[in-house]
């Protein structure tokens, strides 16, 4: 699809460009689609390295053995 751009198309999309935002505001264009590059690249990185190896608990009745202190029902005082 893009084999058959040359030069002149792309001097032609950067007229079109100028044109729609104008030239002061394509510094701060350029500056966030290069900051958008920099953090998709980084976030595709961390997808790649292998995550660390933890031990971690799968739920709560792993983490503490039950007691029949535990599971008793308080008793309500009074009347």
């Amino acid at each position: 699809m893009l084999q058959n751009l040359t030069g002149w198309h792309a001097l032609l999309i950067l007229a079109v460009v100028v044109l729609i935002f104008g030239a002061a505001k394509l510094p701060a264009l350029a500056r966030s689609v290069g900051q958008s590059m920099r953090i998709l690249k980084q976030e595709s990185e961390a997808d790649r390295s292998p995550a660390p190896e933890t031990t971690a608990i799968t739920s709560v009745a792993d983490a503490a053995p039950r007691t029949a202190e535990a599971d008793a029902v308080p008793q309500r005082s009074g009347a």
